[in-house]
């Protein structure tokens, strides 16, 4: 077992969570959840880094699609052909859209800013943000808690930091194949 990196773990890992959902975060948080049931972070903050990340991600795109429609950075994403798309759903379905939308692969980043053009009031954005960040974060970091739960009852106890990266490296890998083979699929229908 490597101290330095058990150590750096416990002390960057819950960082690396925040700004991994600032991005896209399902595996990180999936991986997260795994590395806490190993007892290399607390479960708890998990969660609530997961959380904070993932609703301040939608709160600056919707901001953004909201006071900047003209800039060229909302002008490419509503380009994008999911756009259209996304923006349908919430002519459609504005409450179950929000709700919905970090489930709802390849829709991260397009989902929000079209939710800042739409005509959905910011205060309500707000409130079905935040539930919708913390049901997401809930469920992916208990995947991963689980999951190890899981592995830990079919292999024993895991012995080594290495290890417990390596079988956290695979359960990313997995969540994000999952969802690749989703959306593929989806597409294609």
């Amino acid at each position: 077992m490597n101290p330095q990196l058990h150590q750096f773990i416990v002390d960057y890992g819950l960082w690396a969570v925040f700004g991994g959902t600032l991005l896209e975060g399902e595996s990180v948080v999936v991986l997260a959840g795994f590395l806490s049931h190993q007892r290399l972070l607390h479960l708890p903050y998990v969660m609530l880094c997961a959380f904070a990340g993932s609703f301040l991600a939608d709160q600056a795109l919707f901001y953004l699609g909201r006071r900047y429609r003209e800039h060229r950075y909302v002008r490419r994403i509503r380009a994008q052909p999911a756009f259209g798309k996304a923006l349908a759903a919430v002519d459609r379905y504005p409450h179950g859209f929000i709700l919905a939308l970090r489930f709802l692969y390849g829709l991260r980043t397009v989902g929000p800013v079209a939710l800042g053009v739409s005509q959905v009031p910011p205060m309500r954005f707000l409130a079905l943000n935040a539930l919708a960040a913390a049901i997401w974060a809930l469920c992916f970091s208990l995947v991963g808690y689980l999951f190890g739960q899981t592995i830990e009852s079919l292999l024993g106890r895991l012995h080594g930091v290495e290890t417990k990266l390596a079988v956290a490296a695979v359960i990313g890998a997995a969540t994000w194949l999952v969802y690749w083979w989703y959306a593929r699929r989806r597409r294609r229908r």
